[in-house]
Order: structure tokens, then sequence, then C-alpha cells
């Protein structure tokens, strides 16, 4: 993991955590208050999913373009080798 990813990881846990506690000693009623933990919860949820679909997409085309490269190389060797 790049230091990036990790400065980015540690930012959006540190975002997360705070929200929840602000929401936990927010003067509301107990049924507000875990609306909104479910709420946000799901928001979580959601961007991760979308995140992890982006990341998996990113991976597949690396791979498709891993491959040509190997396939154009392999396509060199055997017309130098001949």
């Amino acid at each position: 993991m790049t230091n990036t990813n990790k400065i980015l990881t540690a930012l959006a846990t540190g975002v997360v955590i705070g929200g929840v506690l602000g929401v936990l000693f927010a003067p509301d009623k107990g049924e507000n208050t875990r609306q909104k933990i479910a709420d946000g919860s799901k928001k979580l949820s959601d961007s991760l999913k979308e995140k992890m679909n982006e990341g998996k997409n990113k991976l597949a085309g690396m791979r498709n373009s891993f491959r040509e490269r190997v396939d154009g190389m392999k396509d060199k060797v055997e017309e130098f080798s001949s």
C-alpha cells in the first residue's frame, strides 16, 4: 500500500469515527441518533462498494493491457526466431 493510500485510509477512518462520535454526543433523541448512524453506515457501505468496483475494473484493465503486451512480445520473439 502506498503512502498516499495509507494517508487517505487514515483520513477516511478519522472522519468516520469523528462523525459517529459527533452523532452520539449530539443532543438528540435516541431514535434519531440511531437513524443517523444507520444512514451514515449505509452511505459508507455504498461508497466502499463503489471503490471496490472501481478497483476491480482498474485491475481488469491492467490485466488486459499486460496480456496484450505479453502477446505482442511473443509475436516479436517468434518473428525474430524465424
